[in-house]
């Protein structure tokens, strides 16, 4: 088989699939990592970053943001839940992994892949404040800034949203979705919406 026929196309699904429409493509995704990464370069130059990606869904963003950074970089990661398997979150957070590194006087870039209500990464956010950091910053390839119920300083986001249920790029529903290598949005039929 040859490397052309080896390579996986995507064919967006039609109307009437799981997915509804891609709300950023493949691409879009691609360029805009590339722009944050500049942007974070110049902001911490001569810096060491610690990223602090949130799992699982930031796996996608976190590794290929790393990809265009060239400053030095560290990376550590985090599991909350809020969610369950639901589509909104529970309001309750719980640290299912913390931290292996004291992040006290490091410069901590946490990477998300979305923000929806805000109110798991505020209260991430405070946790982590407490444990003193010489800074403390968010990196999110998307926001949905209708959903959002507390005031989230971003300094580094991708792309706001219309305030829909969406998957892939690491986004899922019930672990689904995750591998696709845009963001869509998911049917309502699946999730019973």
């Amino acid at each position: 088989m040859s490397d052309q026929e080896n390579q996986t196309t995507w064919h967006y699904p039609e109307v009437g699939g799981d997915l509804v429409r891609v709300v950023v493509s493949e691409q879009e995704i691609r360029d805009k990592l590339a722009d944050l990464a500049a942007q974070i370069d110049r902001d911490y130059a001569g810096k060491e970053i610690l990223l602090v990606g949130v799992l699982k869904g930031a796996a996608m963003v976190m590794s290929d943001l790393m990809r265009h950074l060239r400053s030095d970089v560290s990376m550590d990661w985090m599991a909350v839940s809020s969610y369950g398997a639901g589509t909104q979150s529970s309001g309750v957070v719980r640290i299912l992994k913390d931290l292996d590194a004291d992040i006290s006087g490091r410069h901590v870039l946490v990477v998300e892949d979305i923000i929806d209500s805000g109110l798991t990464l505020s209260w991430l956010m405070e946790t982590l404040e407490r444990r003193q950091p010489a800074s403390l910053e968010i990196a999110t390839l998307l926001r949905k800034p209708d959903a959002v119920k507390v005031d989230i300083d971003v300094r580094y986001l991708g792309f706001d949203i219309p305030n829909e249920f969406v998957v892939g790029y690491g986004l899922d529903y019930a672990e689904r979705y995750r591998q696709l290598p845009f963001v869509a949005v998911l049917a309502p039929h699946v999730y019973g919406g």
